[in-house]
């Protein structure tokens, strides 16, 4: 009889003969935990013992660049911009004439859907546009990837020459989480 727990979920389906072996095969070497590897929970549940994740010898790990302070990204102005544009930007005043959202998205194919959005966008006459990285809030309270690595790809030299300014958005259009940028005009 299926207990309080079991309402509304969907029985386990059964396995092909495909998936069966596969199955056999990867669990073939697993051996149970003895009792001496077993700590119980301060709540009495049952927690295996904890292990470090060791990297794979095929992949080396890139140093991370500084981080990036959040109130860095506000200070993105730059030469060339008035103080009443460089306002109306922060403060939301400035018609945004295309959006880029990046949620979902790698790091790398994130930065190369940045570049390529700044260039149609340029190419086209728009001056502010909106770049949606999402917050991104990690449990220990650290920004996301793409809040963190985006204002730094728009300091690049082949994106920095399109881009004239960028600060945080306003909370209605995506707050810490977006970035609005102003290109700079086609000559």
């Amino acid at each position: 009889m299926p207990g309080p727990r079991d309402r509304g979920r969907t029985p386990p389906r059964r396995l092909s003969g495909d998936e069966s072996a596969l199955w056999r095969h990867v669990t073939g070497g697993v051996k149970p935990l003895s009792d001496r590897d077993r700590v119980t929970k301060p709540g009495g549940g049952l927690r295996t013992g904890t292990c470090a994740p060791r990297p794979h010898p095929e992949f080396t790990r890139v140093p991370s660049p500084p981080p990036l302070r959040v109130a860095d990204a506000a200070q993105g102005r730059r030469a060339g911009v008035d103080k009443r544009t460089a306002v109306r930007l922060r403060r939301g005043q400035m018609r945004v004439e295309a959006t880029l959202d990046l949620h979902h998205l790698t790091q790398a194919d994130a930065h190369r859907a940045l570049a390529a959005f700044l260039a149609a966008a340029q190419q086209a006459g728009r001056r502010c546009v909106l770049v949606i990285t999402g917050k991104g809030l990690r449990p220990d309270g650290t920004p996301g990837v793409l809040r963190t690595n985006v204002p730094r790809w728009l300091d690049e030299p082949g994106i920095r020459q399109r881009v004239l300014a960028f600060c945080s958005a306003v909370p209605a259009d995506g707050g810490d989480g977006a970035l609005y940028v102003l290109l700079r005009k086609l000559r």
